[in-house]
């Protein structure tokens, strides 16, 4: 039993009115997975006409066995007397394995359909993290004290994207998940799908943000290739492909630290700018000491800094150069053997000048006073002569 492809000249020729049946399906949109096809009778007929459109996989279903299918588009003619046909299309070695999983046992024909599946890549599947999830952020490494080491910042993120996906083995789809069932849409099937793509996203996460790809944070967002490549190559999404399917396409559209890791971040940030200013500082005052004639311009370029952090980098310079007008001090180092006291010599006494001897000088003799003339009169304080009421000499009222 199988299908043989049909000349295509002879679609709309009278040999179609031959036909027993005509089996086709209508395009199968973005949000059709599945759709069994049959006739009223459910008794495929032989000679039946069987239409595959673009974009399709046509499953002959008998009697609960997988009897032929094909991915190729065209016009088939349903003969029961004859071995698969296998026109496979792209899934031509899968059809294979499962012809080989699935052999018609040749009982009596019961139950007969056309199960067609959409073999298009299925577009628009969102999925967001209902909680955030940890990753490793490389672009915030902080020193680890017990080792020495550098380790990335733990982190917990919320993320956001869209994935696609597609039918690759319609048989196991089919044993796995769809069944029998009249029609299939992915509705019925995302929303256990996106919980699966998350926990496999999860995976990549901490692949991502180990040592050997150190990816940052903020641009997981265009590391799509990338997180494709890691999950085909981990097979983190295993449980989807079981079932028949696979990732096609996966794209994270934002990526939101929560509230705590969004505060760490900031202070971090906080704190690198604040160290790399202060390391602006010091390497312009080391420039401009060693620089005599560029020191001037070094050390107006400090002032104006520390205007604008505040006065840090005039507290850096004073400790660094100490007051102009006093000398430097040489930096305590605990650790630095200091040496031994050194007894001080007693300050030398100050030479005491000598005075010369004194040498004797003869002394003149005294004139004797002359006496005052007749009329004049005489301070009788002092003695000396007064002309007018008081004397000149002591100012004594002479009478």
């Amino acid at each position: 039993m199988g299908l043989i492809k049909a000349a295509v000249s002879a679609v709309g020729s009278t040999l179609g009115d031959q036909w027993q049946d005509l089996i086709k399906c209508e395009d199968l949109d973005a949000n059709t997975l599945m759709i069994k096809k049959t006739t009223t009778s459910e008794q495929i007929s032989k000679g039946s006409r069987i239409i595959v459109a673009p974009g399709q996989i046509a499953v002959i279903y008998d009697s609960g066995s997988i009897v032929d299918a094909t991915a190729e588009e065209g016009v088939y003619t349903f003969d029961s007397s004859t071995s698969p046909s296998f026109f496979g299309g792209q899934f031509g070695a899968v059809f294979k394995e499962m012809w080989q999983r699935f052999t018609y046992n040749g009982t009596p024909a019961k139950e007969q359909a056309i199960f067609y599946f959409n073999a298009k890549e299925i577009m628009d599947n969102k999925f967001g993290t209902a909680t955030p999830i940890p990753f490793q952020d490389w672009s915030h490494a902080i020193p680890n004290q017990m080792t020495g080491s550098i380790m990335p910042m733990g982190v917990k993120v919320r993320c956001y994207g869209k994935y696609t996906f597609q039918i690759f083995d319609p048989a196991l789809f089919m044993r796995t998940y769809a069944g029998t069932a009249e029609k299939l849409t992915k509705e019925e099937i995302t929303d256990q799908m996106s919980s699966e793509v998350i926990a496999s996203f999860q995976n990549v996460l901490n692949e991502l943000g180990n040592s050997a790809h150190k990816v940052p944070l903020l641009e997981l967002p265009s590391q799509t290739d990338e997180i494709k490549h890691v999950m085909d190559e981990k097979v983190f999404d295993e449980q989807i492909r079981n079932r028949g399917l696979k990732l096609v396409g996966f794209i994270v559209e934002s990526v939101t630290p929560d509230d705590e890791s969004n505060k760490k971040i900031t202070e971090y940030e906080h704190n690198a700018n604040s160290m790399m200013q202060q390391g602006r500082v010091l390497n312009v005052m080391e420039t401009a000491a060693g620089n005599a004639n560029g020191a001037a311009n070094g050390f107006m370029g400090i002032g104006m800094m520390n205007m604008a952090s505040g006065g840090m980098a005039g507290g850096v310079m004073a400790n660094a150069f100490g007051n102009p007008q006093t000398q430097p001090t040489q930096a305590y180092d605990p650790y630095a053997q200091q040496p031994a006291a050194q007894p001080q010599p007693a300050p030398a006494a100050a030479p005491v000048a000598e005075t010369p001897a004194p040498t004797e000088t003869p002394v003149a003799a005294e004139a004797p006073a002359q006496a005052p003339a007749a009329g004049t009169k005489v301070c009788s304080n002092c003695g000396e002569p007064v002309t007018g009421k008081f004397c000149a000499n002591c100012g004594t009222p002479v009478e």
